[in-house]
């Protein structure tokens, strides 16, 4: 796994963790609901997935841009190769028939 990556994925950890902190502050304040019902900490795991989200798709551009090129090369070279077997087999079953 490349730099890019890994970098990208613990910023994109790190935010969801910052919100999830700030929401259980918020909630353990009283300014929040603590809970729906009775899933306390689920409730504040996916309000801080919520939340996170568009924070993430803004903060981390450049990140997610660096991380694209270095991974777009790998995914045409798989494409290519899945193309090439797809194609060998197809020939093989023209053969065949």
């Amino acid at each position: 796994m490349s730099r890019a990556v890994l970098r990208y994925t613990a910023m994109r950890l790190g935010i969801f963790a910052a919100c999830f902190v700030v929401l259980a502050a918020l909630a353990y304040a009283g300014i929040i609901p603590e809970a729906v019902g009775r899933a306390n900490p689920l409730w504040l795991v996916m309000l801080a997935l919520i939340v996170s989200a568009p924070l993430s798709l803004v903060l981390l551009r450049r990140q997610r841009d660096e991380m694209s090129e270095r991974i777009a090369p790998r995914v045409e070279r798989t494409r290519q190769s899945v193309r090439q077997k797809l194609a060998a087999d197809q020939s093989r079953e023209d053969e065949a028939a």
